[in-house]
């Protein structure tokens, strides 16, 4: 239980530069490049050292091999020579067999090697019990089994393999590689055939082999420092003008559009910087006149909208005359007073827009927000909206939860949003349906409060949720509007939401109808996370798509919020 602590701190430590060392590998692609480089050239390197270690031991062994046959050879055609001259006396068994190793042996000391005589097949005690003459020091295990099965019989050839060389001493056992070699002999005294095994250690093969390990190791670890540096120069040169690019960028998209890059040489990236100052110069020149073309046409709505508001007056004060004397006139022109009437309205509505929209795009709009109950909002809006629902022939009706939905709003701006919303709805829903109502719905929740607008009547097509915020957008030009919109409702909606720092969504399919839902923090400056209502009704599809319209624009969204 004591560990836990301890791993936790350790944990606590460890994972910010986790974290740290995670970013930084995926935003370096010079980090990358030099990684994947070392990491290739290690593969290679290592390939390449373990096939120079094999073909470096394979030969060390081949030749100490030739050098240890060619001295057992020796060894062997010496001591057929004693015996031979040694075969016309009597002499013991066990005599001719000292005489015939030890000399053998005494050589074997000052050379380095070890000898065994095994004695003729069947001997007791066989050679790993004991048998037989040997070195000193020498433990029998050191001879293999297999090698012993070749020397069963008589008249068989020389024959190697390798071996682990055990000696045991005062400072315990010993083991070494080595070769061993077996060739038979045959003992005048008995007229028996012996083996003799000779024993060559590898000591010498073995620490040339680790003297050429150690020279490679350090040679690759030398040759990947070597490339890691000269990968990390030859990738910081090509590196850093697009860092210095990247900047650039960063520092134009914030604004300051007379930054430029430094350009030196005549290469492909000297080049390139050229190019992206020209980019940069004519993305300027560009946004200065969309600027300049963007003022005038702000200051051309707002200088209209405002001079049109003299005539207007005038002209609404002679059609207001006419519109109260109709009944004087005959039908035709008091029909056409009361259309002058009504076509005055409209115009006003439209005068009265741009003067709205032109503040916006000036700037100079601002909250004035308070606390109030969205309920009651809504509610007046439907009440407002009731005599155009009757024409219709559409219900409205209204669900709001048991606990008040309150938030900080501007209520002149909510109520506008409200209004194009529900007016949008009555004048798109199906009148020969009464059974398909009009449904405006409220909730809240800690941090959000939320108003959505249902309708089951034509719908939005593929790709028209994507414009219905456009000013002067309509969804069929050629349709008469009874409600007698301009085309900007939902363009200036969506400008109010903005302002409090919401969302206005909206969700529709051909034949199934379109929900808005408007989204606004319950607190003036807070930030949306989320809305308490969703946006796609219960009775649809849950992937369909919508637009979210929040602080920073239009973007794609589900459900939820961006």
């Amino acid at each position: 239980m004591a560990t836990r602590p301890a791993l936790r701190r350790l944990w606590n430590w460890l994972a910010p530069r986790l974290r740290r060392g995670l970013t930084f590998w995926r935003r370096s692609i010079q980090a990358r490049v030099v990684a994947s480089t070392v990491v290739l050239s290690a593969v290679v390197v290592s390939g390449v050292g373990w096939i120079l270690l094999q073909q470096t031991r394979d030969g060390l062994v081949r030749h100490r091999v030739e050098v240890v046959q060619g001295e057992v050879d020796a060894e062997v055609a010496d001591a057929q020579d004693r015996l031979a001259a040694a075969s016309g006396t009597e002499v013991n068994v066990g005599r001719q067999q000292r005489d015939l190793v030890d000399p053998i042996i005494e050589r074997g000391d000052s050379r380095g090697y070890s000898v065994v005589l095994a004695g003729p097949e069947g001997q007791d005690p066989p050679l790993r019990n004991g048998g037989g003459e040997y070195s000193s020091g020498l433990d029998l295990v050191s001879v293999p089994e297999s090698l012993e099965a070749h020397f069963d019989g008589v008249n068989r050839a020389t024959a190697w393999t390798y071996t682990q060389i055990v000696r045991r001493n005062a400072d315990g056992i010993h083991r070494e590689p080595g070769v061993i070699v077996g060739s038979q002999v045959q003992l005048p005294a008995d007229g028996k055939t012996y083996t003799l095994y000779f024993l060559f250690p590898l000591t010498e093969e073995k620490d040339t082999l680790a003297l050429v390990t150690r020279a490679l190791l350090t040679a690759a670890g030398l040759l990947l420092a070597l490339v890691a540096g000269l990968t990390w120069l030859v990738t910081r040169q090509v590196v850093t003008p697009i860092r210095m690019a990247r900047q650039v960028a960063e520092r134009l998209a914030a604004g300051r559009l007379q930054e430029r890059l430094q350009v030196s040489g005549e290469d492909d990236l000297a080049r390139l910087a050229y190019s992206f100052n020209q980019m940069a110069t004519n993305l300027q020149r560009q946004i200065r006149q969309l600027e300049e073309l963007s003022w005038v046409q702000r200051r051309f709505v707002s200088d209209v909208s405002h001079e049109l508001r003299t005539p207007l007056t005038t002209v609404r004060m002679a059609s207001d005359v006419l519109h109260d004397a109709r009944e004087d006139f005959d039908p035709a022109t008091a029909r056409s007073a009361e259309l002058m009437q009504a076509e005055l309205d409209r115009f006003e509505n439209l005068l009265v827009d741009l003067l709205e929209i032109s503040r916006f795009d000036a700037g100079a709009a601002v909250l004035s927000t308070e606390n109030v109950h969205l309920g009651d909002v809504v509610r007046r809006v439907v009440e407002a909206a009731q005599p155009l629902a009757d024409q219709r022939g559409v219900r409205v009706v209204v669900q709001e939860p048991a606990v008040p939905v309150r938030a900080d709003v501007d209520v002149r701006r909510v109520e506008r949003i409200v209004r194009n919303l529900v007016t949008n709805a009555i004048d798109h829903a199906l009148a020969d349906d009464p059974t398909e109502a009009v449904l405006v719905r409220l909730a809240s929740d800690d941090e959000a409060a939320a108003i959505t607008v249902r309708d089951h009547g034509v719908g939005l097509a593929p790709g028209e949720a994507s414009m219905v915020f456009n000013r002067f957008w309509r969804s069929d030009p050629a349709r008469t509007r009874t409600s007698g919109g301009t085309g900007l409702g939902l363009a200036i909606a969506q400008e109010d939401a903005h302002l409090h720092g919401g969302w206005l969504q909206a969700w529709g399919r051909t034949g199934q109808g379109a929900q808005f839902r408007l989204t606004v923090p319950r607190h003036a400056g807070g930030t949306l996370r989320h809305s308490p209502l969703p946006l796609i009704p219960e009775d649809a599809v849950s992937s369909d798509a919508a637009i979210v319209v929040g602080p920073s624009g239009v973007v794609p969204a589900l459900e939820e919020g961006p």
